[in-house]
């Protein structure tokens, strides 16, 4: 039987859980008060916040990109506006569904893939960033080492990243990928499959 490797920031009970990144957290000044809406993209936002005053940012309603992080969000008392598909890029939809009056601000990692921002400021919305934290390449991904039959599975672009600098990616491997996004930065002609939703839980679905 194959050994399912999964890179995350998260584990799994049904998998040999490596973790991906190892996370830096940040306090810029940011007046909250500013804004009508905020944006966030990862659970790790969340944890970030925390390093402020909750009456600060409590009561504006957050647009996430999943209903995963919009869980864990209304978990730590907030108010969701909307619960994105799972994909960063696709956010840019449930922007144009509001004014172009909007004050909105994304609070973000410091290296990121996907192009929302861009791609509202292009059709006139106002969006401000605030990076928050911050990962690099945690020592379990460098001193790992696979059996070239195992299962894969890989999180982010990060995760790709990270295993591919001490690592190969065997042909005898299954590759499991938590969405297109992600599926990009594998090397040319690994085959692999892309999850059904974008959450560990059909990763590991998919594994098997």
């Amino acid at each position: 039987m194959r050994s399912i490797y999964l890179f995350a920031t998260t584990p799994h009970k049904d998998a040999i859980s490596i973790k991906s990144l190892d996370m830096e957290f940040l306090t810029p000044n940011i007046n909250f008060g500013d804004y009508d809406y905020i944006i966030i993209t990862s659970k790790h936002a969340i944890t970030a916040l925390g390093a402020y005053e909750k009456s600060e940012y409590i009561n504006k309603p957050f647009l996430c990109v999943s209903p995963k992080t919009a869980s864990l969000y209304e978990e730590h008392g907030g108010v969701v506006l909307e619960a994105g598909n799972g994909y960063g890029d696709d956010l840019v939809l449930n922007i144009q569904k509001y004014p172009k009056t909007t004050r909105w601000l994304y609070l973000r990692a410091e290296l990121i893939v996907s192009s929302f921002v861009d791609a509202s400021r292009d059709l006139g919305y106002s969006i401000d960033e605030a990076v928050l934290y911050r990962s690099f390449c945690s020592k379990a991904m460098e001193d790992l080492r696979v059996s070239d039959d195992s299962t894969l599975i890989f999180t982010s672009p990060s995760s790709i990243e990270c295993f591919l600098k001490n690592n190969t990616i065997s042909p005898d491997a299954k590759v499991v990928v938590i969405g297109t996004v992600t599926a990009k930065y594998l090397p040319k002609g690994v085959k692999y499959v892309v999850s059904e939703t974008t959450t560990i839980d059909s990763c590991l679905e998919a594994a098997y």
